[in-house]
């Protein structure tokens, strides 16, 4: 994990005023830009949002089936590196490939075969995630490789993956905390039917009879957040109850144990779009709640060990690797040179591409600063200050993980079908302006709010107008 923080102590420098362009439709594109990437052999990466961007609830957009009809050849592969980003975290990657599969209408050719069936006649895949990255299978056109879950990235954070740890979320919350590594692992319903009169707030819930003794679980080490759970009430309760207590939630609170024990947090979504015609809660929702309880009882801050998810750079960073493990796959013999992140919300797709595209900027400053001298010569605010995005937690991951050629950059692309609607809608014409002129920062409490970050490099109306544009950019065809 050494090369996290150097990395981290890298990342956070005094740019400010990273000029994006507010729209590009395709009139807009320069015949000079065209033919500039034409003559060379420009590589590059897609990542998409799935919420708002290729589907709402269970319902695919329209334009997204047509768009990955496109994006394949004759032979099922993709004619790009193409990676699935999103903040939902309450499944497993498996499920999340098959899903897309069957909602995209995306086949699966049997290599030994030549026999084409649809995803959904097929058994549940199932993959060894032992280990971060292992070897793509190109058999399917939607592979759990190819997904990136709000959770996927804990699997480098192995300083916890030892440690007794209370997961908070939904679905199969026991079977994603092992296969992102953890290897003990308390649920909330576990630390209710241990201790059978903490929660209380649903009369039915409560013990009826005698009150039985509770079971002993072992101290809790550190808690992991998932995604939203189903009754807030009783997560909420628990978690407090287990951070007051240090562990142990059956015990009197007798002095405040702060700072508590680690937090982890994945998807810091405060909105997301479904069917309903409006933005639903999402999970950063729920970390609002908690972190207002937490501070309202003791007067401090709650604290996170890692913010996990997008906008954080350690997601960008994760997905950037797999993108290039499919380049590789691909037999690209030279790394990715640029990405082109598709999403629907500001907050989260735009800020984070954005805020990643100002770390590989930033990284490849360093690089070539350094590679002029020592360490020495490298401005200090490189050397010394770590990105607080996370403002005051020095400790929260949101840098780097891997020691390899990073693309050059990373353009965001904003899609009107999901929570930004341009009907309704409009972004700051000065992108400096600040929260209260025009905005109201929906980021997590932990990421400083830089307008200029919230600006999308395009806009477009769907994600196959995005793909469209991006192959226009880039010089290639989509037929």
């Amino acid at each position: 994990m050494a090369e996290i923080f150097s990395r981290l102590n890298m990342f956070r420098i005094g740019w400010r005023g990273v000029k994006l362009s507010r729209k590009v439709t395709h009139a807009a594109v320069s015949a000079q830009t065209q033919r500039r990437y034409s003559t060379e052999c420009s590589l590059f990466g897609l990542l998409f949002d799935i919420d708002g961007v290729l589907m709402r609830g269970r319902t695919p957009i329209p334009a997204a089936k047509q768009c990955f009809r496109n994006l394949v050849d004759g032979d099922g592969k993709y004619k790009v590196p193409v990676v699935f980003v999103t903040n939902a975290g309450n499944s497993l990657r498996e499920t999340k490939a098959e899903q897309l599969s069957h909602l995209l209408e995306v086949e699966v050719r049997h290599l030994t075969t030549g026999v084409t069936t649809n995803i959904h006649t097929l058994p549940r895949m199932t993959c060894d995630l032992s280990t971060c990255v292992r070897e793509f299978d190109f058999s399917t056109q939607v592979s759990a490789d190819q997904v990136v879950l709000s959770h996927s990235p804990l699997r480098v954070f192995t300083q916890f993956h030892d440690l007794c740890v209370l997961v908070s979320g939904q679905g199969p919350v026991v079977e994603v905390a092992h296969n992102v590594g953890f290897k003990n692992v308390v649920t909330i319903d576990m630390v209710r039917e241990a201790n059978p009169l903490l929660d209380v707030v649903d009369h039915n819930r409560r013990p009826k009879d005698m009150i039985p003794p509770s079971k002993d679980l072992p101290p809790i080490d550190a808690v992991v957040l998932f995604g939203e759970p189903i009754r807030w009430e009783t997560n909420l309760q628990l978690i407090t109850d287990v951070l007051l207590t240090n562990g142990r939630p059956g015990n009197p609170v007798t002095s405040l144990h702060y700072p508590h024990i680690p937090v982890l947090a994945c998807n810091m979504d405060l909105l997301w779009m479904a069917e309903a015609k409006n933005p639903r809660f999402g999970h950063g929702m729920f970390l609002v709640c908690l972190e207002s309880i937490y501070k309202k009882i003791t007067g401090c801050e709650l604290k996170y060990e890692a913010l996990i998810g997008k906008p954080s750079v350690v997601t960008y960073n994760y997905a950037e690797l797999l993108i290039g493990k499919q380049a590789e796959k691909l037999g690209w013999t030279r790394p990715v040179q640029r990405l082109y992140a598709i999403g629907d919300n500001p907050m989260a797709d735009i800020y984070g591409a954005n805020l990643y595209n100002r770390y590989l900027k930033a990284m490849h400053r360093t690089r070539a600063q350094a590679q002029g001298g020592s360490s020495s010569q490298v401005p200090g605010d490189l050397q010394c200050e770590a990105s607080d995005d996370a403002k005051g937690s020095g400790r929260v991951m949101v840098g780097g993980l891997f020691d390899h050629r990073l693309p050059e950059g990373c353009s965001s692309i904003l899609v009107c079908t999901g929570v930004y609607n341009r009907d309704h809608q409009d972004l700051p014409s000065d992108p400096e302006q600040t929260v209260t002129e025009q905005q109201i920062f929906h980021g997590h409490r932990d990421f400083r709010f830089d307008p200029s970050l919230t600006q999308p490099s395009f806009m477009v109306h769907d994600v196959r107008d995005g793909v469209e544009l991006v192959f226009q950019l880039e010089g290639w065809s989509l037929q």
